[in-house]
């Protein structure tokens, strides 16, 4: 399914205008003007604020997937690498309790 862009109603594929709003859609069937690239920044900033970037992955996937892909897989990096870090302190602390006698 697609979405006409300026009113939002749903359309079906082989739609030439939208019935609601009158938007003529261009022969292409992709809208001009969207730029979808993989970017390096939208990954750092997934990475560093992981729920941003999960968010900016569930709003950008239908229309943007290159873009929504670098968000979800900077978050994704670093909720992983928590979890790896937070194994990793828990099992040094546990170590060092038994070394010291608590």
């Amino acid at each position: 399914m697609k979405y006409c862009s300026t009113c939002g109603k749903e359309l079906a594929d082989n739609a030439v205008s939208c019935p609601n709003c009158g938007f003529v859609f261009p022969r292409s069937g992709t809208v001009s003007g969207i730029n979808d690239a993989p970017s390096f920044g939208y990954a750092l900033l997934g990475f560093f604020i992981p729920l941003i970037g999960i968010i900016l992955y569930v709003i950008w996937k239908p229309t943007t997937p290159l873009r929504a892909k670098s968000a979800g897989k900077g978050a994704l990096t670093a909720i992983i690498l928590g979890i790896i870090l937070g194994i990793i302190s828990g099992v040094i602390t546990a170590l060092g309790a038994g070394y010291y006698g608590y």
